[in-house]
C-alpha cells in the first residue's frame, strides 16, 4: 500500500476511529484526543503496516493500546504516597503470602520453573511477563506473532505441571 492509500484509508476509517474510542472513553473530548493520537501514531508508523494484515484492526489496535498505556500512566500518576504516614508501623494485611517464609519458598520455586523452561518458551514467556506485548515480544526476538502466542502458551502449560502442587494458575 503507497502512502497516498494508506493516508485515504486511514481518512476512511476516522468514523470507524471515533466510535471505537467513543466506547472505550465515554467522553467525547477524550475520545478526540485519543483518535487524534491515534492517527498520529498510525502515520508516524506506517512502514510497519503489512499489507496482507487487515488495515482497520491494525488502526484500532494501536488506539487500544494507546488508550491502555494512557490509562495506566494515569493510575501510576494518580498513585499517592502519603509521606506523612509511618510507613513502618502500617497494619497491613499481606494476602499475597510471598512474604511468609512459605510464600518466599513458592516464589523460589516458580523463578525454578521458569528458569528451567527452554530457551524458546522462557524468552517470550519472561518478556510477557515483563509487561510487553505480543506484538512487541515478536518483534524484539524476530519471531511471528502467532508464534509468540504459541510459546507463551506451551510456557503456561509447562509452568502448570511442573507447579501443580501449588495450585497456580498463570492467566
Amino acid at each position: 500500500m503507497n502512502t497516498m492509500q494508506f493516508q485515504k484509508s486511514l481518512i476512511g476509517l476516522q468514523e470507524n476511529m471515533m466510535n471505537f474510542a467513543l466506547m472505550l472513553t465515554a467522553n467525547r473530548e477524550d475520545a478526540q484526543d485519543l483518535l487524534q493520537d491515534t492517527t498520529l501514531k498510525v502515520l508516524d508508523n506506517q512502514e510497519k503496516f503489512v499489507d496482507n494484515v487487515n488495515f482497520k484492526g491494525w488502526v484500532l489496535t494501536v488506539m487500544r493500546n494507546i488508550f491502555i498505556n494512557n490509562y495506566h500512566k494515569v493510575v501510576r500518576h494518580q498513585t499517592l504516597v502519603d509521606k506523612n504516614a509511618d510507613l513502618y508501623n502500617l497494619e497491613v494485611i499481606n494476602e499475597s503470602g510471598f512474604n511468609s517464609p512459605d510464600g518466599s519458598y513458592n516464589l523460589k520455586e516458580i523463578n525454578k520453573a521458569i528458569e528451567a523452561l527452554n530457551n524458546d518458551l522462557r524468552i517470550p514467556f519472561s518478556l510477557y511477563l515483563s509487561g510487553y506485548k505480543y506484538n512487541e515480544i515478536a518483534e524484539q526476538i524476530n519471531i511471528p506473532l502467532g508464534t509468540v502466542k504459541s510459546r507463551i502458551f506451551f510456557a503456561r502449560q509447562e509452568l502448570q505441571k511442573a507447579l501443580k502442587e501449588f495450585h497456580y494458575h498463570f492467566d
